[in-house]
């Protein structure tokens, strides 16, 4: 995509997390050490299914996806947000910030989705145990998750060109510490109602679509779970699906509380600190919520170590 831009604006200035000085030395420490656990957690994980044939499962493999795109989602904000604590000013260019703001949008549908397709996948291992090798087969996996990129792709770019069509001509300080869609939204000095509408069809689309089908998904699999009698499959179904529960409500939790702007002063502020969660603390949380409560983790991570030290 061509970045033509008509406006005067050249380059944007990102205000940061917080302006107040006593609060920027702890808050560049947390983040730092948030974005080496987060890089760490990531890679780990993605190499312990790479590395352990056992873990070579449709449900390790959208694992795998997941933590691949939380991985790129700390590379593309946290490194931008801690140079807002260590320059005077922090600049970014408009292609850099056109650039931002379309992986920014990307990688969170993308998520979207490959949360949609575990829940689907986590639907049919216990609902429908016998077709599962049959249903959720390498080729079907390999199209849900090109399904997923594809999509959050074709939004990403509609996001993105409908932004790189507006007029910049008056203030270029963004009050945020990335190039969101809304930030950038209310520095345009012309119409903004296309864009508006755009980000009403594709956010609904994508989030209508996506929690429907996780709910279903859960709600077919807790009606199975409360016909059977037996307490081991209660736990099995429970362990299976638990750590993927915490996800998508951590995901959607924080997702909703950024984008939902309360009526009162300091709003602004507000939808900004839930944004780190959403964006920096839970790809961190993700590795740590299937590693710690997945045997099936646990026990490659043993081999490996094993491997590494014999």
């Amino acid at each position: 995509m061509a970045m033509r831009n008509d406006s005067s604006v050249i380059e944007f200035i990102l205000m940061g997390l917080t302006e107040k000085a006593e609060l920027q030395p702890p808050l560049f420490v947390l983040l730092c050490v948030n974005y080496v656990v987060t890089v760490m957690g990531n890679l780990s994980l993605i190499n312990l299914i790479c590395l352990n044939s056992h873990l070579h499962t449709p449900m390790y493999f959208f694992l795998f996806n997941l933590s691949f795109i939380d991985l790129c989602c700390s590379f593309v904000f946290t490194p931008k947000m801690l140079m807002s604590f260590i320059s005077e000013r922090n600049i970014i260019s408009f292609a850099g910030c056109m650039t931002q703001l379309f992986f920014f949008c990307f990688l969170v549908s993308s998520e979207c989705y490959v949360l949609t397709a575990m829940a689907y996948d986590r639907y049919v291992a216990i609902c429908k145990p016998l077709l599962y090798t049959v249903t959720m087969s390498r080729g079907i996996c390999s199209l849900l998750m090109s399904g997923s990129y594809m999509m959050g792709f074709a939004g990403a770019m509609v996001h993105t060109g409908c932004m790189i069509r507006l007029n910049f001509c008056d203030s270029n300080i963004i009050n945020h510490y990335m190039c969101d869609i809304f930030p950038l939204l209310q520095l345009s000095c012309s119409s903004t109602y296309a864009n508006e509408l755009v980000v009403s069809i594709i956010v609904g689309t994508v989030v209508i679509v996506s929690s429907t089908i996780i709910i279903v998904s859960y709600a077919l699999i807790l009606f199975k779970v409360l016909h059977m009698s037996s307490s081991k499959y209660w736990s099995k179904a429970f362990s299976t699906c638990g750590s993927h529960i915490i996800t998508v409500g951590l995901f959607y939790g924080f997702g909703m509380l950024t984008h939902v702007k309360p009526s009162f002063a300091g709003s602004v502020d507000q939808g900004k600190s839930f944004s780190v969660f959403y964006t920096n603390v839970v790809p961190m949380l993700n590795p740590l919520i299937y590693g710690l409560r997945n045997k099936d983790v646990k026990l490659a991570l043993k081999k490996t170590l094993k491997r590494i030290t014999s």
